[in-house]
């Protein structure tokens, strides 16, 4: 009897590179001469990341030092989801970024269900927000990675579990 050989397929991110990462992002604010007096606020949430700032020009400088230090520390921007800037008091600027965690049950549904018709020899369950992929072939699974990464998800995927 032949056994199976299966991975997890997750959408997940490494919390403490992301922590570092708002942190340096918080150092570099600080030091800039052109964010240095805006009073620029980056909080981090257990779901979601809110900037408060002065005005939406120093909304995007602070998005592009967040996302560079993200890149930096190896994490998909992907996981963040851009809220609706709103007006704070102080004629100052909000917007919450929600982080993106999990796959939702449409987008695990449209992984199997890709999975089914390229692969006959592959199955693939929904286990929650994870979507288990199994086969008695590892070169069919190492096959069905490479053809996931080709494709542009609304969510960064990662490959765990493969035994």
């Amino acid at each position: 009897m032949a056994s199976t050989c299966s991975f997890d397929i997750v959408s997940d991110f490494e919390w403490q590179e992301l922590v570092n990462a708002i942190d340096q992002a918080n150092r570099e604010i600080k030091a800039r001469y052109d964010l240095k007096d805006t009073k620029t606020e980056i909080k981090l949430e257990p779901t979601e990341i809110t900037i408060s700032t002065d005005s939406e020009f120093t909304l995007d400088a602070v998005h592009n030092v967040l996302q560079t230090k993200a890149v930096k520390r190896k994490l998909s921007l992907k996981i963040f989801d851009y809220g609706t800037i709103e007006s704070a008091s102080g004629n100052r600027v909000r917007q919450a970024i929600k982080l993106q965690k999990g796959i939702d049950a449409e987008l695990a549904k449209k992984i199997s269900k890709l999975i089914r018709t390229d692969y006959k020899k592959v199955q693939a369950s929904i286990q929650g927000d994870v979507v288990r992929v199994s086969s008695k072939s590892k070169d069919d699974l190492q096959q069905v990675m490479q053809d996931l990464k080709q494709e542009d998800w609304p969510v960064a995927l990662q490959f765990t579990n493969y035994r």
